[in-house]
């Protein structure tokens, strides 16, 4: 049986809209086949452009750098929580029976459709801390969302779920 791949993904393309603290994205052709004799694209980029996965060394004291974590961590069982139109994200009763330990959860927000706008950036649903210790609890590997981030300044979240070393995949 073939295994069913969905990339979720955004594209990086040459001065995207990027989060308002993020220098702007160069992507550029600088060598050309006809006067190089080969063809080359430089790319300049912060860490949080675009699709990306957050790791405990952004927000704590870890030192491990994700080309360190096992890439067993990055693969694995995964389950969709449909959470569109909720602007905190909270806990729910019927997760018990979805969520399972290791398992990578994808958060639908639909706030996806902002994507590319300053909106989507300044603008974005948020998990509470119920939902946080939810999935420190069921012990998930990795948490996604069609987000920027699940919270905001001091980023209570994304330090509690660090401590049980559950990645973050955002945008």
């Amino acid at each position: 049986m073939m295994s069913k791949f969905i990339d979720l993904s955004q594209d990086i393309i040459d001065n995207m809209i990027v989060h308002p603290y993020d220098d702007k994205v160069k992507l550029y052709q600088d060598k050309y086949l006809e006067e190089d004799e080969y063809n080359n694209f430089r790319l300049e980029i912060g860490m949080h452009v675009g699709t990306h996965i957050d790791t405990p060394m952004h927000l704590t004291n870890s030192k491990t750098f994700i080309s360190e974590i096992p890439l067993e961590k990055f693969a694995g069982k995964g389950c969709l929580l449909d959470v569109r139109g909720e602007r905190i994200i909270g806990f729910k009763e019927e997760y018990t029976d979805v969520v399972n330990e290791n398992d990578i959860v994808i958060l639908l927000t639909n706030h996806s459709d902002k994507y590319g706008t300053e909106e989507y950036y300044t603008n974005h649903p948020v998990i509470n801390e119920d939902l946080a210790d939810f999935f420190v609890e069921k012990n998930i590997k990795m948490l996604g969302m069609d987000l920027p981030s699940p919270d905001k300044y001091p980023f209570e979240i994304h330090k509690k779920v660090f401590k049980s070393n559950i990645l973050i995949i955002e945008n």
